[in-house]
């Protein structure tokens, strides 16, 4: 019984003692996010955090620190890990204040939306919040106008593709109606200069066949003027 009872004492100043180191870190932590040196709060926050890995003000703080230098991603698993050590309506609702903080400034505004509500939630009086939430519907109303917008635009644009599409077909087979024709034409004239060519040639040949039959009959004509008797 003696042995069991300093063995509980022992654990008993064993947890006093981490709680202290993990109070000390958190501490030190503070005042250094306070001068703006979040990388060195940074490194004392998670400290505290290997001290007690379910410290709330631990996770939240560490996350404060992250978003302050610029790693959402990281500072929202910190946040997301504080949900689940507390159920503190005050702490709940600074944490998923700063969770739609995160997604607002990676305009994502229905997950920002949900978080904002989830922490008027647990602190319905808080107007920063209440004016971050009307924002991000805002934002959100704005983004589908957009979205809307662009999508009307891109029809509008296939459907005149579509239609210039359809004019440079109907005026591909044009031109190629035109060619026919012009073809045509040069094929009937070709045809006319030949039968031209024929006639002219005919009608040479009809007159050098008249001259021939008038020379002919003026030879004739000699020829009896010629039969003279001796």
């Amino acid at each position: 019984m003696k042995y069991i009872l300093t063995i509980i004492l022992l654990i008993s100043s064993f947890s006093v003692y981490a709680q202290k180191d993990e109070r000390a870190f958190i501490r030190r932590g503070n005042r250094l996010f306070k001068d703006s040196t979040f990388v060195k709060a940074e490194i004392d926050y998670r400290k505290a955090l290997n001290v007690n890995s379910n410290s709330t003000e631990g996770l939240y703080n560490l996350g404060n620190a992250l978003q302050l230098q610029q790693k959402g991603k990281e500072a929202m698993k910190q946040y997301l890990n504080a949900i689940n050590t507390t159920k503190d309506k005050e702490k709940l609702a600074k944490i998923y204040h700063n969770i739609g903080v995160i997604w607002q400034a990676n305009k994502q505004y229905p997950e920002c939306i949900d978080a904002y509500k989830k922490s008027l939630r647990n602190n319905p009086k808080d107007d920063e919040t209440r004016y971050n939430l009307a924002l991000a519907q805002k934002m959100l109303k704005n983004q589908q106008q957009n979205k809307d917008k662009n999508k009307d635009k891109n029809q509008k644009k296939d459907k005149n593709k579509d239609k210039n599409k359809d004019q440079n077909k109907n005026q591909q087979n044009q031109n190629q109606k035109n060619d026919k024709q012009q073809q045509q034409k040069q094929n009937q004239q070709n045809q006319m200069s030949k039968e031209n060519a024929e006639q002219l040639l005919n009608a040479v040949m009809q007159d050098e066949q008249n001259v021939q039959n008038k020379v002919k009959k003026q030879m004739q004509v000699r020829g009896k003027k010629l039969e003279k008797d001796w």
